[in-house]
């Protein structure tokens, strides 16, 4: 079974197995496990004898950010960036039981934050499990950022290229964008809100700086999701835009097509009239009567356009 276990003993940090984790008494006991949902069901029941809502709420197959307080610890759902190694997913989950002393988390999908985090242990800079969360919080939250913006300045320059003779490259950047500002708009709403309820929980295990810290994770956390909803509704006005000038684009070519099929549309009965092959014709036999015709066709398409631009249909 993969992951790792750090014990946290004021300034010492050390890397222990999982099973020896949990017969150790520290500040911080650390037990994280990236395994599938049966791995770590055995693992979390047979081994570690938690409680079955708790397994329940670790090992869901599907979870959205949320944070609820049990007995006298809480499950903590929060959602990072993927690193995409495995499928196509933007965001990858991390589900945490926090009690004094001790937190047990899992992950199904490689996290970004998970790294940071565990670098910021390794280095000592995470004394008890406040820490921890704040941490994961804090690093979850700094990882979106760069990406929500440059979702932003990705619709900046759409914008900036609005062109209709752009429109279907642009199109398929404009969705794209909506599609991602969509999927992280799904849940950075609730992590905000889980980090908030987090933050105010009645729990020993979190000192005022962890409650400081989850606070500006959330702060940080709602102004993302204020941008992407930002980014949402500009992507929707944006295709509508697009979707306006190309059928202005196609009004015009329209238009352009009808003109010269009006033009051309008598010109096209007087030849068909004289290439009939039947007697009666006028002129059918003077020599100056091909002429004639070549002059009258090139009069009437003069005409006719002539009156077109008169009436500014041409534009």
């Amino acid at each position: 079974m993969s992951g790792f276990a750090f014990v946290v003993t004021g300034k010492q940090v050390e890397e222990v197995d999982h099973d020896a984790a949990l017969t150790r008494e520290a500040e911080l006991v650390w037990v994280h496990l990236n395994v599938t949902n049966e791995e770590a069901q055995h693992w979390l029941d047979e081994v570690a004898h938690l409680p079955d809502y708790v397994i329940e709420g670790l090992t869901a197959a599907e979870t959205r950010p949320r944070c609820t307080a049990m007995d006298d610890g809480a499950l903590i759902n929060m959602r990072g960036l993927s690193d995409g190694s495995v499928g196509s997913d933007l965001l990858a989950s991390v589900r945490l039981f926090a009690r004094k002393g001790r937190v047990i988390s899992v992950t199904r999908f490689p996290l970004k934050a998970l790294e940071a985090v565990r670098a910021e242990v390794g280095k000592g800079k995470v004394a008890d499990p406040g820490d921890l969360i704040a941490a994961f919080a804090t690093a979850i939250t700094a990882g979106l950022d760069p990406v929500v913006a440059k979702l932003g300045d990705e619709l900046d320059d759409c914008e900036s290229e609005l062109d209709a003779r752009k429109a279907f490259d642009l199109r398929r950047g404009v969705n794209r964008v909506r599609f991602e500002a969509i999927a992280y708009r799904r849940f950075l709403f609730p992590q905000r809100v889980a980090i908030e309820e987090l933050a105010g929980l009645d729990a020993d295990w979190l000192e005022a700086d962890d409650r400081l810290h989850l606070s500006a994770a959330a702060d940080r956390a709602a102004r993302m999701a204020e941008e992407v909803e930002s980014i949402r509704e500009r992507a929707g006005l944006m295709h509508e835009t697009l979707t306006d000038l190309r059928s202005e684009l196609i009004d015009q070519r329209s238009l352009v097509i009808a003109i010269a099929a009006m033009v051309f549309l008598p010109l096209t009965f007087l030849t068909g009239l004289y290439g009939m092959n039947v007697e009666g014709l006028w002129f059918a036999h003077e020599p100056w009567a091909f002429d004639a015709i070549v002059g009258l066709c090139v009069l009437i398409a003069a005409s006719v356009a002539g009156y077109f631009i008169r009436r500014h249909w041409t534009r």
